[in-house]
């Protein structure tokens, strides 16, 4: 006869056996780094081991704050440092890059805040001219600075940072100016004021502008608080992105174009300037609901996107285009933007719409060892990070540094696109959905909003409102869903959670997020 087990002991072999479950699930439990992987390059971590290790250390000196981040070729990227050098790092590819070499290439350069590789010269933006600078006698040092463009202005003030450049299609270097924020009496003697609104700045501050391939200056929009990132699509128009701050609601990214007037109202301090393409407002709507804002003053611009804070960053910096063909995975033409303070990277996928973009951002890729400022996309489809948290905290393990994001071949499962419909939206997959989860209106929440615009440092969420799904179609394939939504918004963000959604294989969505600015709602 064999004895039953006391009730306090079987009670304790099930929670052993429920928690061996969990733990064996969470061990298996898909990451980011499943599909992403980091390869620290230079940071002061990766240094000391280097040393331990007899690989190949940088200069002790060098402190690799990257500003600005260029690939050259399967071997090499160009680094500009807040320092003021630009160096040239060889064997970066490398697993483990055990033999990067470090070659300084120029200095005495002042805050450059970018960096481009164009018909053997590189391009940079320092704090009061874009740069042209050469090695002419081929001894892998540069010796040719030549201006190719100034004209801004620079009043002394701390914020007044410059950025750039990057190339459109058409050859023209576009570059943007950081708002001065809190100008003093001093600074104020050194700028120029608007006579009709009473704004001081320095010269084109808050300014996007372009260099024509023939060195003409033109200012093309205006509004910009802190646009340190910029990027050109795969059609070749170019965008900024900017911060959280006073007229500047939260993260986002513009579509730059002649003529438009994102936030920022002290920009148009220069709106009087000869050459200015903006004219003539005389009344700032402060204090109202972006899209009721907007409708007060024509000037005024959606951006494509808005990042909502904390949930999609909280200091948006770089752009870049993946345009690998597939090598850096199922994201092909797709933008990815950088993010300071959460150390991070996003995902944005546009559209356009009666000739305004618009689109959705994705959480992308957390745990960098520093703040992302600069990215630059490699031969082999992998991406440069250049990270540092110079006069701002980040998350991370390091100050600064550099460090390479690579694919791995493995495809994760995330909503790829997100299209506005005239009645709701579709979602694109990257990997066919198990069509009962995706049918089932329980395995999604939405919810709209919009923002205050107004001269106070950024907003809260407002006029909120949960929506209702009153159809879901799954695609044949499982590769698309289509939601019917109920009570669409103009000008508000759509914030869709897809947390029961999963995949054939029962996996859920990697990133469940997506954050849509509908700035048109189709017609058709």
């Amino acid at each position: 006869m064999v004895k039953q087990a006391p009730l306090f002991l079987l009670v304790l072999i099930l929670v052993i056996f429920v928690t061996g479950i969990g733990l064996q699930q969470t061990a298996c439990a898909e990451s980011e780094n499943d599909y992403y992987r980091l390869v620290p390059i230079m940071t002061p971590k990766a240094q000391t081991e280097s040393r331990a290790e007899n690989w190949k250390p940088a200069p002790g000196d060098l402190v690799l704050e990257v500003s600005g981040l260029a690939v050259l070729d399967d071997r090499r990227v160009a680094v500009a440092i807040r320092k003021g050098e630009i160096w040239i790092l060889d064997g970066v590819y490398d697993e483990p890059p055990k033999n990067v070499t470090y070659k300084r290439f120029a200095t005495a350069l002042h805050e450059p805040l970018g960096l481009i590789w164009k018909d053997g010269a590189f391009y940079t933006v320092q704090r009061s001219e874009l740069t042209r600078i050469r090695d002419t006698d081929g001894d892998g040092t540069a010796d040719e600075y030549l201006t190719v463009a100034k004209g801004w202005g620079v009043t002394g003030h701390y914020h007044e940072y410059a950025y750039g450049p990057e190339l459109d299609y058409a050859g023209n270097l576009w570059l943007t100016l950081n708002i001065g924020l809190g100008l003093n009496k001093d600074q104020k003697t050194r700028a120029v004021t608007d006579p009709t609104l009473g704004f001081s700045q320095g010269r084109w501050r808050g300014w996007g502008m372009k260099c024509t391939p023939e060195g003409k200056l033109i200012p093309v929009c205006a509004g910009m608080r802190s646009p340190s990132g910029l990027g050109a699509n795969r059609a070749g128009d170019m965008f900024y992105t900017d911060q959280q701050g006073n007229w500047v609601a939260t993260n986002s990214l513009h579509h730059m174009r002649e003529g438009a007037f994102f936030h920022h109202v002290e920009a148009l301090a220069s709106m009087n300037l000869e050459g200015s393409p903006i004219h003539g407002i005389k009344n700032i709507p402060n204090g109202l609901p972006f899209p009721e804002a907007i409708k007060r003053m024509p000037q005024l611009k959606p951006p494509a996107v808005w990042f909502p804070y904390k949930k999609a960053g909280q200091s948006a910096t770089d752009i870049m285009l993946d345009n690998s063909g597939g090598k850096f995975g199922p994201f092909d033409g797709q933008f990815f933007v950088g993010e300071f303070t959460q150390a991070s990277m996003q995902r944005v996928f546009l559209e356009k719409v009666e000739d305004e973009y618009q689109g959705a951002c994705f959480p992308f890729r957390e745990g960098f060892a520093s703040a992302v400022l600069r990215m630059d996309q490699g031969t082999d489809g992998s991406v440069f990070v250049g990270l540092t948290n110079r006069g701002w905290s980040s998350l991370g393990t390091a100050s600064y540094g550099l460090e390479r994001l690579v694919w791995t071949g493995k495809t994760p499962f995330e909503i790829k696109e997100m299209r506005a419909l005239p009645d709701g939206f579709e979602l694109v997959f990257t990997q066919p959905v198990d069509p009962q989860t995706a049918a089932d209106p329980n395995s999604y929440k939405m919810k709209s909003y919009t923002y205050t615009y107004h001269s106070s440092y950024g907003s809260d969420e407002i006029l909120n409102k949960d929506l209702t799904f009153e159809n879901i179609t799954v695609s044949e394939d499982g590769l698309n869903v289509r939601l019917k939504v109920k009570g669409l918004r103009e000008l508000y963000v759509h914030e869709l959670q897809a947390e029961g959604v999963k995949n054939k294989a029962g996996q859920t969505l990697l990133h469940p997020q997506a954050y849509y600015t509908l700035n048109r709602i189709p017609k058709k």
